[in-house]
C-alpha cells in the first residue's frame, strides 16, 4: 500500500499522521479502475486524487467526473489538470449511465472540471446526463456537484429542471482566502448559486462544503457556516485540506480530527440537516447516506 500523499509529493515528516490515509492501488480498486477505462469513463476520484479512493472503490462507490478532464479554471487547492478543456462528448451521458448499470449503482453523483469556454458552462450536458440516467436506470438517484456557471441563473434553472435528488455547489474557503484557493470564483455567487437553487426548487435539497487547513480562522469558519446555511442550504460537508502536489497552495495549519466533531456540533446548531464532519470527509464521500439522514 501507498500512502495518499507520497514522498515526492509532501514528505510524511511535514504531516502529521492523522493526514496520512493508505490507499491500495490493486485488488478491487484495480478491477474498477479497469472497467472505467473500458467504458471510457472518468472520475474524479481518480483525477483530484482523492485519499477516500480505495475505500469507495471497493465499495463499488464512484464519483464520475464529465466534460472531460481538463478544467477552465486554476484553484490552488485543486489535483484536477488545468489548460485548454476538450471537446463534449455528446455521447457521455449514454456512457455514464451504461457505466453506472454495469456497476449497478443505486445512487449516481455527477461532477465536473469548470468550463468557463462554453456559453452554459456546461449546464445542458449536466441536464442531459440527469435525463438519460433516470430514462435508462429507473428509480436511480443522482447527485450533482456543480461549478457556478458564472452565475448564470438560466443555467442554474437548466439544471434544476432534470430534479436531481441533490444539488451541490461547494464554497470550499472561507471569502478572505477565495481570491488566492478559487482563482476565477467569486464567493458572493457562489452563495447566490445556492440560494437561487433553494428558492426555486424548495423541494430539492441544496448542498455545500468546505475545507480547513487553509489558514482561515475559527471566526471565519463561523461567519461562512452562517452565510450558507443563510443561503437556504440543508446539508454541509467539512473536511480537511491536503495539497494534491507541490505545485497546489500548502497546508497551512493542520487541524486535529477532534476539531471536526466541533464544526459539526456548531453548523447543526446554525441549522443545517445533517453534516459530515471529518478530516477525510469529501462532498461525495457517503453521499446516499448523507441524503438519508434528512429523510
Amino acid at each position: 500500500m501507498k500512502e495518499y500523499l507520497k514522498d515526492e509529493i509532501s514528505p510524511r515528516n511535514r504531516l502529521p499522521g492523522y493526514l496520512l490515509k493508505k490507499v491500495k492501488l490493486g485488488g478491487e480498486t484495480f478491477k474498477l479502475k479497469q472497467l472505467l477505462r473500458s467504458l471510457d469513463v472518468t472520475t474524479v476520484c481518480e483525477n483530484a486524487l482523492c485519499p477516500n479512493i480505495t475505500e469507495c472503490f471497493e465499495a463499488g462507490e464512484v464519483t464520475f467526473m464529465i466534460m472531460g478532464s481538463t478544467c477552465s479554471r486554476n484553484c490552488g487547492f485543486c489535483g484536477v489538470t488545468s489548460g485548454q478543456p476538450s471537446i463534449l462528448d455528446p455521447d457521455e451521458p449514454k456512457k455514464i449511465a451504461d457505466a453506472s448499470m454495469k456497476l449497478k449503482l443505486k445512487y449516481v453523483i455527477l461532477t465536473s472540471v469548470t468550463r468557463d469556454d462554453l456559453p452554459d458552462g456546461g449546464a445542458g450536458h449536466f441536464a442531459a446526463c440527469i435525463h438519460t440516467l433516470h430514462e435508462q436506470l429507473p428509480g436511480v438517484g443522482v447527485e450533482v456537484l456543480i461549478p457556478d456557471f458564472q452565475g448564470n441563473r438560466t443555467a442554474l434553472e437548466t439544471v434544476l429542471r432534470e430534479n436531481p435528488e441533490v444539488l451541490a455547489h461547494n464554497l470550499e474557503t472561507v471569502k478572505r482566502l477565495y481570491s488566492i484557493a478559487r482563482s476565477g470564483s467569486d464567493y458572493q455567487r457562489s452563495l447566490d448559486i445556492l440560494r437561487i437553487a433553494a428558492e426555486t426548487r424548495p423541494d430539492i435539497p441544496v448542498k455545500s462544503g468546505f475545507m480547513v487547513g487553509l489558514g482561515e480562522t475559527e471566526e471565519e469558519i463561523e461567519g461562512l457556516m452562517r452565510d450558507i446555511r443563510a443561503t437556504g442550504c440543508v446539508m454541509l460537508t467539512i473536511g480537511h485540506y491536503l495539497p494534491p502536489t507541490r505545485k497546489n497552495l500548502p497546508l497551512v495549519n493542520p487541524v486535529p480530527p477532534e476539531k471536526f466533531e466541533e464544526f459539526r456540533d456548531r453548523a447543526l446548531k446554525i441549522g443545517f440537516k445533517s453534516v459530515a464532519s471529518g478530516v477525510f470527509v469529501r462532498s461525495s464521500h457517503h453521499a446516499r447516506k448523507q441524503l438519508k439522514s434528512i429523510d
